[in-house]
């Protein structure tokens, strides 16, 4: 019996050294598979749903090990700061590229591996399409009532989903209800909602459009996305992340009700407008009637408690970025990973995952917080040690300062911020 049991523990043990083993560098043959996949319903599709191919090359890398893949011949250029940091489209060698890291798309499933790699190549094309569209960050998706109806909104879009006729009519009622009053508390995030439904949302719904084999298993994985964000709600952040659920779902309901709507959006466009135009509806008029129907008051609670503790956790974030010492240094061109939010109001987002940043101040690799202010100027990192005159660093970020810039202290505040030089 002992001897069975050793034999069954080194097996496990063999196997979990397996895994991380296959996980911790990139497999070539297996990224090869991964690119043929997605290759593969790019040419199914050959252009038909935007009128344009979403192909591209693709491009996936490791940060760890630093090993890469590449669906054709790399380029001779310098490889981009952003490979590793996050899964989004870039520029190199004069070509659009799709880029991924790698255990994103390893420890994933099958179909969500493909929506992946085409949610990135749709991204590449959107520009021509004319659906690339800039927004702000819509931090009210981190307050009780945003996520409330949020929420509310989701799950009568996917009972629509569920439903055909009247019945679907009538979900689609209440969810333009919850959208609106949920627009009502937050009026200057509108456009923000718009936008990221145009750029985020519409790539998502091509992902889940083109790797669905038929038009009913689209529709179950587009009501698959909006279960799961309920069931995992209380530990997901919906500010960056909200359209990757709604868009699919309003995507294929104008599938069903307005077949030339791709031809006919823009980058300005509300998606919900070609809703009620498609399903000629209104929003419903009885909220209370209607928050009922989607259990509206288990909701209520669960983000009540959600919100007791997001309370305490912006006190100890305030803290480390906003009341203690901090640095603060200028916007530029920067990527980072936006799940696990955070916003401290009336300052701006944290994020915590990689976040990588650069401009004529200098560059900044980080992965446990940078505050982003509400308007975008400005970044700020908790705590920051001098190096030396180029260098700082902090607890899990590193910066270094450009020619021509310094770093200035405010004594005896202990505040530093990178400043040009006189």
């Amino acid at each position: 019996m002992i001897i069975q049991m050793r034999n069954k523990l080194y097996f496990s043990l063999v196997i979990i050294l397996m895994v991380n083993n296959l996980h911790a560098q990139i497999n070539q043959e297996l990224a090869q598979e991964y690119f043929k996949e997605a290759k593969d319903l790019c040419i199914k599709d050959n252009g038909k749903l935007w009128g344009v191919s979403i192909c591209g090359p693709m491009v996936i890398y490791d940060i760890a090990s630093k090993t890469i893949a590449t669906s054709e011949p790399e380029p001779t250029e310098k490889r981009p700061s952003i490979l590793g940091v996050v899964n989004a489209p870039m520029q190199w060698g004069g070509k659009s590229w799709g880029a991924y890291i790698w255990n994103d798309v390893a420890t994933k499933t099958p179909r969500d591996r493909k929506e992946l790699l085409l949610h990135e190549l749709f991204h590449g094309v959107q520009p021509q399409l004319g659906l690339g569209v800039g927004t702000g960050t819509p931090e009210h998706l981190d307050e009780i009532q945003g996520r409330y109806w949020m929420r509310l909104e989701w799950r009568a879009l996917a009972l629509a989903l569920r439903s055909s006729g009247t019945k679907r009519k009538v979900a689609l009622s209440d969810a333009l209800l919850f959208r609106q009053e949920r627009q009502k508390v937050y009026p200057k995030y509108k456009d923000d909602e718009k936008g990221q439904e145009i750029t985020e949302g519409l790539a998502a719904y091509t992902a889940t459009k083109l790797v669905a084999t038929s038009d009913e298993e689209a529709i179950t994985a587009a009501v698959d996305l909006l279960d799961n964000i309920q069931n995992t709600a209380l530990t997901s952040s919906f500010i960056r992340t909200f359209a990757y659920f709604s868009g699919p779902a309003y995507g294929l309901l104008l599938d069903n009700a307005s077949k030339d709507w791709r031809k006919r959006i823009k980058g300005t466009d509300d998606l919900t407008a070609f809703i009620v135009q498609a399903y000629k509806i209104h929003p419903s008029k009885d909220v209370s009637k209607s928050a009922l129907k989607y259990n509206g008051n288990a909701i209520l609670t669960s983000e009540q408690q959600r919100e007791k503790d997001r309370q305490e956790k912006i006190e100890n974030l305030r803290k480390a970025f906003v009341d203690n010492s901090v640095l603060n240094f200028p916007g530029g061109s920067h990527s980072f990973d936006s799940r696990g939010a955070i916003v401290i109001p009336g300052e701006g987002t944290i994020y915590f995952g990689p976040f990588k940043a650069s401009g004529p101040w200098g560059s900044l690799d980080a992965t446990k917080g940078v505050l982003v202010s509400s308007d975008g100027s400005k970044r700020r990192l908790a705590a920051p040690v001098r190096i030396d005159e180029k260098t700082f660093k902090g607890d899990g970020w590193t910066l270094i300062v450009g020619d021509g810039w310094a770093v200035k202290e405010s004594i005896p505040e202990g505040k530093y911020e990178v400043v040009k030089k006189e």
